[in-house]
């Protein structure tokens, strides 16, 4: 099976860091809520297609433009013969259908129609499968992850999958005839490179080192941790006791993800996490994973490379 991996979106994990960091504005919130919430059922889905035979592509994440249009693949699968493409949406709670619009229940409240974000995903790939030279009948469907969710008067011929269906339908596509054929390895191959990097719609909150919060947030509640013993830190919420080498380098990569920039020094990482470590004990939990550069206060760490 030839994959393409899912990676946390780079949204996702800078809003994560600041969730913790920073008070948010209400929009802000709630986006990284909709987006922990998707990432989440993404992933429950990626488990869920892990039994398929090795004959099968499965692409994730796919970034893609056509006629001058971005649009995004949560997952596409290739087969013998036939393109998939999954929508997945992780919903939770009644929704309903009424004259081709949906809303969420009991409030009523009218949402976006997941069924024309499909067929727009369905619309450009298809054009730019005519652009590269592939000419591949596509099967869309709503994949709607969560247990939780419930849909009312939707039409028989709904391109969906529900959570009750999920595994017949699983069933069903690994009885899909498949053979292996180099046109689709080749097909894979170029929509990977067509792939762009990172979404330029990202909507992150400005934000700087100076009204951010120092110290080290707990990795189970985002509370901060306060020195514990023998070399843990503590949270006082939740309880949770972490060694304070893999805290502070949790911190680091924080920081990295937030100042691509800005070099790591002693000094700034004492800082960044509150004072949780001396100098001391960051220069030698830098060292294990980073190469000092440099010499005396102008000294800076570098990733080591595998």
């Amino acid at each position: 099976m030839i994959n393409r991996p899912r990676f946390e979106p780079r949204e996702l994990e800078l809003l994560r860091i600041l969730t913790s960091r920073l008070e948010l504005p209400l929009k802000d919130k709630n986006q990284y809520l909709f987006l922990e919430k998707g990432y989440a059922g993404e992933l429950h889905f990626d488990r869920e297609l892990q039994d398929l035979h090795d004959n099968f592509i499965i692409l994730n994440d796919l970034l893609l433009e056509n006629s001058n249009t971005l649009f995004q693949i949560d997952t596409l699968l290739i087969t013998g013969s036939t393109l998939f493409v999954f929508e997945v949406k992780n919903y939770e709670g009644d929704y309903c259908i009424e004259n081709e619009r949906w809303y969420s229940l009991p409030s009523k409240t009218e949402i976006k129609n997941p069924l024309l974000q499909l067929q727009r995903c369905e619309t450009l790939l298809r054009g730019l499968l005519k652009e590269l030279g592939f000419h591949l009948p596509i099967k869309s469907h709503l994949i709607f992850i969560n247990p939780g969710f419930q849909l009312y008067q939707a039409p028989l011929n709904i391109p969906a999958v529900f959570p009750s269906q999920l595994k017949r339908f699983l069933e069903k596509l690994k009885n899909t005839p498949n053979a292996a054929k180099s046109r689709n390895v080749k097909l894979a191959e170029q929509l990977n490179a067509r792939c762009l990097k990172e979404n330029p719609y990202m909507r992150i909150p400005e934000y700087n080192y100076t009204h951010l919060r120092k110290g080290i947030p707990c990795d189970s509640c985002s509370s901060f941790l306060t020195p514990f013993t023998q070399g843990y830190l503590m949270c006082g919420e939740c309880g949770l006791k972490e060694k304070a080498d893999t805290a502070i380098l949790r911190c680091v990569k924080e920081f990295r993800v937030l100042f691509p920039d800005r070099k790591i020094t002693t000094n700034t990482i004492v800082d960044w996490c509150g004072g949780a470590g001396s100098g001391k004990t960051v220069r030698r939990i830098l060292s294990k994973k980073y190469i000092i550069q440099g010499h005396g206060k102008y000294s800076y760490y570098t990733e080591k490379q595998d």
